[in-house]
């Protein structure tokens, strides 16, 4: 009961968490990457991964950190969603890492072509009062890559190491 209530709870709740932040504030934090990360490790015993599961979980994302942070460093992407990209492919596993990052790149494809028509609109007046949509409107300001990230990391956990173990 308890892990399966775990296993439906933590990864999506960061995933809606992750993308609401990002969303409100253009940021994702690091302790939620962090808290991500650590989590996994609880849960995966419970979820029947073994050690070597594990380990090969891990290697998946540390070479997502890489990759990721050479995004960062061309400023193609930002910190938090560098580390947020590899939190979640640590949860997801070579069994769902392509569909996830396949998915993710349609998906931030897709709002970043959303967001550059809605920035060339005028932002009505009366939502003008509202911090973080005068922030996400501005030309000045990225992309809330943690949108699609999340979406994406959500459309493929049910094909995850995790729902298997409830029988999905």
């Amino acid at each position: 009961m308890i892990k399966d209530l775990l296993i439906l709870t933590i990864f999506p709740g960061a995933m809606a968490l992750a993308a609401a932040t990002d969303l409100l504030t253009m940021t994702v934090p690091n302790r939620l990457a962090l808290a991500l990360a650590a989590l996994f490790f609880l849960v995966a015993p419970l979820a029947g991964l073994d050690w070597q599961d594990i380990g090969l979980h891990v290697a998946l994302a540390l070479v997502a950190l890489a990759v990721a942070f050479v995004l960062f460093s061309f400023g193609l992407i930002g910190g938090g969603d560098a580390k947020l990209f590899a939190a979640t492919c640590l949860w997801l596993g070579p069994e769902a890492v392509l569909s996830y990052t396949i998915y993710a790149a349609l998906i931030g494809g897709a709002l970043t072509l959303l967001l550059l028509f809605w920035r060339g609109l005028p932002l009505p007046v009366m939502l003008s009062s509202q911090g973080w949509l005068v922030r996400l409107h501005s030309p000045n300001e990225g992309v809330p890559y943690g949108i699609a990230l999340a979406a994406s990391g959500l459309l493929v956990y049910p094909d995850t190491a995790f729902m298997a173990a409830l029988g999905f």
